[in-house]
């Protein structure tokens, strides 16, 4: 077992100004390597635990036998535990891409947070994963199309954060993103077209896609694919699409 040291990381060297800030609790986990041919974190994944304690989370990712971890865990009290140094590659993505690109792990920054996916996420928990964005944002110019669900880009083998987690809470903070609505048929082509246009796998089939994107997005939504869904992705699109990324959008 790992034992606990707090101590000043390079998570908390830097917060933009007049910022909160976290101090994290320093467990640090083996399970991790150096990001692949020179990359760089350009995305923030988030992810839920699956489990009802905090601490056998903890353990899990720390133990070498594993080989998972992340960078941070946040517990439902709002403590949070950093893994990983943000620099180094955490393994906490697994396979998949976003927006056409591969090694999310090299990408990435990955937060686990305490939740086992049927309740909503705790107010203290979802304070500091506010604070901790800021600071992971702002320290390598991560914009807020940029922090994305673990079910984003891993549809056939991921659910989390799930339909509890609230994405409008971030995006009116400025840390996330949400689609406008508008006149759109509820036809299935234009639906896969613009999401996979916005970054889901092209690879994947269409109703994983939607189930992945209502997730997130429609958490409500049942039944075939509807006109709210096909707005909701054309905005996405329109707004965020892999075009206007390349286009310095």
């Amino acid at each position: 077992m790992v034992t606990p040291v707090v101590g000043t990381l390079r998570s908390t060297a830097t917060w933009p100004t007049g910022a909160k800030k976290v101090t994290p609790e320093w467990r640090p986990s083996a399970n991790f390597g150096e990001r692949k041919n020179g990359a760089r974190p350009t995305l923030v994944v988030l992810h839920y635990t699956a489990m009802e304690s905090c601490e056998a989370a903890c353990r899990t990712l720390c133990n070498p036998d594993n080989e998972v971890s992340a960078h941070y865990l946040i517990r439902k009290d709002g403590h949070v535990i950093q893994m990983v140094d943000e620099e180094k590659r955490a393994w906490h993505a697994g396979a998949g891409t976003w927006r056409g690109q591969g090694d999310v792990n090299s990408r990435s920054i990955g937060i686990e947070m305490s939740n086992t996916g049927f309740v909503p996420f705790s107010a203290p928990l979802m304070d500091s994963l506010e604070v901790l964005l800021r600071g992971i944002m702002a320290r390598w110019e991560i914009p807020a199309s940029h922090v994305i669900a673990h079910s984003d880009f891993a549809p056939e083998r991921k659910i989390d954060p799930g339909v509890k987690f609230d994405w409008r809470r971030l995006a009116r903070q400025g840390l996330a993103i949400w689609p406008q609505e508008g006149d759109a048929p509820a036809d299935m082509r234009h639906f896969v077209k613009a999401a996979t246009d916005f970054g889901y796998p092209e690879d994947v089939a269409p109703q994983t896609v939607l189930a992945s994107f209502r997730s997130r997005f429609n958490p409500t939504a049942v039944g075939p694919v509807s006109a709210r869904d096909v707005s909701m992705a054309q905005s996405l699109a329109r707004d965020f699409g892999i075009d206007q990324t390349r286009n310095g959008a």
